[in-house]
């Protein structure tokens, strides 16, 4: 079996991370992000579940995911995942999208999955260059080209990506993003949002795509990013946002981005101020 590789870079000219998985046999969970994120299949077969859709994806398909895009994966067949991807915060794909379009609008990407190779043609060059740490602006000319070609075919205001979201389901999520950092209960969640417990559940599931509890767990992932890049260790992280403990943390956070805490930490050791 092939060894599993990991590895991961900020470049901050781009100001986006790059991420190389090989070898990799890990189920991802049903799970969203809060950024975009541009993949590509070196090899391997996965079968992948996007917003009530199945997919199954190959070597050379590109992946994009909108933010909150809600996205599960599994291996099929004998070929470990062999991925290298792109993760944009929406600030940046906002600055990026306006040099484009001359708007100051967040794309939204209608497929999830795609073969093109025009598309790949930037991609696996730029992700290259990123990965080896280039200094030169060929990387964002590429990064230039790759996002005008995708947001020209398979791009819309993003407003009309994002599906019909229910007061109650707002109110809902509004109050795990405020007390993401204690335990919540079910009940208060329902309590919030003025719903029962089965109403609550068909209803978030219906407009999220995930359930209240893995709406949870990313928006404390999402939260422990941010302390991590900031250099706060691990332990403190896995405190600070609603873990019981630091194994707790370890678990979810290697289970959703795919490196475990301390490694992802890594790449933001040596950047600048």
């Amino acid at each position: 079996m092939k060894k599993e590789v990991r590895t991961a870079v900020f470049d901050e000219e781009l100001r986006l991370e790059a991420y190389r998985f090989e070898g990799i046999v890990q189920p991802f969970p049903n799970h969203f992000h809060e950024y975009y994120v541009v993949g590509f299949l070196e090899d391997g077969e996965r079968e992948l579940s996007c917003k009530k859709r199945e997919y199954t994806v190959r070597r050379g398909d590109v992946l994009l995911f909108n933010p909150g895009d809600n996205h599960a994966c599994v291996q099929s067949g004998q070929g470990a995942l062999d991925y290298r991807g792109f993760n944009i915060a929406k600030e940046v794909m906002l600055d990026l999208a306006e040099e484009i379009t001359g708007k100051r609008e967040l794309p939204g990407f209608t497929r999830n999955v795609i073969c093109d190779e025009e598309v790949t043609c930037y991609l696996r060059p730029l992700h290259e260059k990123v990965m080896k740490g280039s200094s030169e602006f060929e990387k964002e000319e590429d990064l230039f080209f790759l996002l005008s070609l995708l947001i020209q075919r398979y791009g819309q205001p993003f407003e009309e990506c994002i599906p019909e979201c229910w007061e109650e389901i707002a109110r809902a999520c509004a109050f795990m993003k405020r007390n993401y950092g204690e335990r919540i209960y079910l009940d208060q969640i329902c309590r919030h949002a003025g719903l029962g417990r089965s109403t609550l559940l068909r209803a978030f599931m219906q407009s999220r795509g995930v359930t209240p509890y893995s709406y949870l767990q990313n928006i404390r992932i999402g939260k422990a990013k941010k302390l991590l890049e900031q250099g706060i260790p691990p332990v403190h992280v896995a405190l600070q946002t609603g873990f019981s403990d630091q194994s707790h943390f370890t678990h979810y956070f290697k289970q959703f981005i795919g490196l475990a805490p301390g490694a992802y930490q890594d790449i933001f050791k040596h950047a600048g101020p």
